[in-house]
């Protein structure tokens, strides 16, 4: 099996997929839509991509490539945590309290702000395509006082030292990675059990007051809970607006057709990206 993923290697992407894949060959992609399309184009047999950071919110540009761009499945959902390190090169380990300048991606920043704040107040940061991109450039440039913030795979694969472990804000910090396939399918992970969930899209009719709350009771009056609801836009012009909708439970037979048929009587549009598993790492 073939894993296109967000790369470069050694991303919590990376780190998603060596734990859900341990035997798979894997292929890091620069771009969340060129990992889509090694999919499309038979490339890959599936990609693993971000979709959602309890900081940061949803990956928009995975939601919308995902739904305009391509035809893939969502088969699975691994949820995992994220944490972050503060990474030096060995000759300078010793001299962590010293930096000069702490490079990673803007996000990490952002989750490592108050020990940034507490330790380095007045050092430069500076902003990395991704945190192994910075533990790269790390390793590349032991004359420099310079360090990274990133996992622990990124440490091992580019031989740096954890100088400070667990370095982010909050302890909760997850993000969800998503799996999608061309064709629906079962797979085998090594996990003892996941969720039951189900991701439509829905389009409303066009000025029709009340279209939301009718597409809710649809669901609602069949006692078909919901963890998840947002808006994205169609991009044919401003006001225009789909749903995304996330259902706790698989599809089945009887239910959730009738739910999906009743909007589609209402003048929705209904496509189901995915109706899988998901599995906390």
């Amino acid at each position: 099996m073939k894993i296109s993923y967000l790369g470069p290697a050694a991303t919590f992407t990376d780190l998603a997929v060596c734990s859900a894949f341990p035997k798979a060959e894997k292929k890091a992609c620069m771009t969340i839509p060129e990992c889509m399309d090694e999919v499309m184009e038979g490339k890959a047999d599936l990609a693993v991509v971000p979709l959602e950071n309890t900081l940061e919110g949803t990956v928009n540009l995975t939601i919308d490539y995902l739904t305009q761009e391509v035809d893939l499945k969502i088969i699975a959902e691994l949820i995992a945590p994220i944490r972050q390190h503060l990474l030096m090169h060995p000759q300078n380990a010793e001299r962590w309290k010293n930096i000069e300048k702490v490079m990673s991606h803007p996000h990490a920043i952002a989750q490592c702000y108050k020990f940034l704040h507490t330790y380095f107040e007045k050092v430069p940061c500076e902003e990395a395509a991704s945190t192994a991109a910075a533990a790269r450039y790390v390793s590349e440039h032991p004359e420099e006082l310079t360090a990274a913030i990133g996992n622990s795979l990124s440490a091992e694969k580019y031989g740096l030292t954890i100088v400070k472990e667990n370095i982010h804000d909050y302890d909760f910090n997850h993000t969800k990675f998503i799996v999608l396939s061309k064709e629906e399918q079962k797979l085998e992970l090594p996990y003892e059990s996941g969720v039951e969930k189900t991701t439509i899209m829905v389009t409303l009719p066009s000025d029709q007051a009340g279209a939301l709350h009718q597409v809710l009771s649809a669901l609602a009056w069949r006692k078909i809970n919901l963890s998840k609801i947002e808006s994205r836009p169609v991009k044919t012009g401003l006001g225009n607006y789909f749903f995304i909708i996330d259902i706790n439970q698989r599809m089945d037979d009887i239910l959730l057709p009738n739910a999906f048929a009743e909007m589609e009587a209402l003048g929705c549009t209904v496509k189901v990206l995915g109706s899988y598993l998901s599995y906390q790492i």
